[in-house]
């Protein structure tokens, strides 16, 4: 046996040569500290991971006696076949990540809580192997009422509804996988302060995440660091569905540093949610309008975003519902298509920056919109708007801008246009151009705009 001394001068010769750094000491993870403090095992209980009988009894049996004592469950790699699992108001189940799976038996649902106090899933991989969800059940795991919700590490596989559904929850979706939902991946309705951070949701048919309330109020969720890939729409319509990250009615959200891409609508799209910020965020190969703050919302700033590829770039309209106070700013928008998953409304796809009341646009930069680059007002529905020191080139028109009788104020100076087929800056009467290149000569026919030292090649 070593001494203390002969052990730490092998220790020095190790760190010389690299091998010490080479096979560090992991510390412990979530799972080994809760095998190790007085957690349960299921084994105890008589669950076989791997049997192909369904374990529903016993699997219930373990976690009300766990919650009776409040103590972890630790659930060792392998297949659990199970159904109807009624979570009780505190349990805290864990698994090895990757290993330890839990496969829905097709009766029912899979997991459910109602009334909760604490809920926290870690390490689990939750398979709903494609199978009929009943319709009570509004997802693979359905959460209704939870006080303090944690879902960490685990991967949500192919539900035949939602991935997760969640009703009234606080708390936190993060690290995790979700794929394979036959609706949206992530679904919360009605949340308090919930963070949904860090998470893959993956190849669902109808969404991706969704944070919805019933009535427009206050709710504050964080959807931030996650990337969101290949979202469909296999219900159709023209907006409502196949949205990467879709907001509505939910006042005071963050969206920010996702990266989103290959949704068949909407990377991003805020339906009347307020005091909404969207930054940071990466949209690519988005099926219709990349990022979007439309109907009755008021107050979105929308900066710093990258749009790649779209049939529009960033919308924030809707006057006529109420749809005003915005700040857009910093934004790359580029590579636009004038196609789109539906027959176009006008002026038609293919608009860079859109904006319609009490909103500055400044500092973005948009390259190749084939219709128009920014886009301020529409008809009558123009009010106090700025576009401001922003780069548009490569486009059908630079800026184009409501002469609507009626249509009120709009302020264009100091942007560079470069490259604008039909005109730098020209008026249109809703989807007609009816001016000259106001660019060059200057908007004194039109009291409500003021149009100054733009540099246009």
């Amino acid at each position: 046996m070593l001494n203390r001394r002969a052990f730490l001068a092998g220790s020095a010769s190790l760190a010389a040569t690299g091998l010490a750094a080479a096979q560090p000491s992991p510390a412990p993870t979530t799972i080994e500290l809760a095998s190790l403090r007085g957690s349960i095992n299921a084994a105890e209980y008589g669950l076989a991971p791997g049997t192909l009988d369904d374990q529903s009894h016993a699997f219930s049996r373990m976690l009300e006696r766990a919650a009776a004592s409040e103590a972890p469950v630790f659930l060792p790699p392998g297949t659990y076949l199970v159904s109807n699992i009624k979570l009780p108001p505190k349990v805290r189940l864990a698994g090895v990540p990757g290993a330890t799976r839990i496969l829905y038996g097709g009766d029912g649902y899979l997991l459910m809580a109602e009334n909760a106090q604490h809920i926290e899933l870690t390490g689990l991989v939750l398979d709903g192997a494609n199978r009929w969800i009943a319709d009570y059940a509004q997802g693979l795991g359905d959460f209704r009422r939870v006080a303090h919700l944690v879902v960490d590490n685990c991967q949500v596989i192919g539900s035949g509804s939602n991935g997760l559904a969640l009703e009234t929850v606080s708390g936190r979706i993060e690290r995790s996988i979700i794929s394979g939902a036959a609706e949206a991946g992530l679904y919360s309705v009605e949340a308090g302060r919930l963070q949904i951070t860090g998470n893959s949701v993956l190849d669902c048919a109808n969404g991706g995440i969704l944070v919805h309330r019933w009535q427009a109020a206050d709710d504050f969720t964080m959807v931030t660091g996650n990337r969101v890939e290949r979202i469909a729409a296999r219900r159709g319509g023209t907006g409502p569905y196949g949205n990467g990250i879709n907001v509505f009615r939910a006042d005071k959200v963050i969206v920010s540093a996702n990266s989103v891409a290959d949704c068949a609508f909407s990377a991003i799209r805020a339906n009347s949610s307020g005091d909404i910020n969207i930054n940071n965020n990466i949209c690519v190969r988005s099926g219709e309008t990349a990022i979007y703050a439309e109907f009755a919302f008021q107050g979105a700033v929308i900066s710093a975003n990258t749009v790649d590829g779209a049939a529009n770039g960033i919308h924030v309209v809707n006057y006529n519902e109420g749809g005003r106070l915005a700040v857009v700013s910093g934004n790359i928008v580029r590579n636009l298509l004038t196609s789109g998953p539906y027959p176009s409304d006008p002026p038609g796809f293919g608009v860079g920056i859109s904006v319609e009341a009490d909103t500055t646009v400044v500092g973005n930069v948009v390259e190749a919109a084939p219709l128009y680059g920014i886009m301020l007002g529409w008809g009558l529905y123009m009010r106090n708007v700025t576009a401001t020191s922003n780069v548009v080139r490569e486009v059908g028109t630079g800026f184009a801008v409501s002469v609507v009788e009626g249509s009120g104020s709009a302020v264009i100076t100091d942007n560079v246009v470069e490259g604008a087929k039909a005109g730098a800056i020209v008026g249109y009467r809703w989807s007609d151009p009816v001016t000259a290149d106001l660019a060059r000569s200057g908007g004194a026919d039109y009291r409500h705009l003021t149009v100054e030292r733009n540099h246009v090649s």
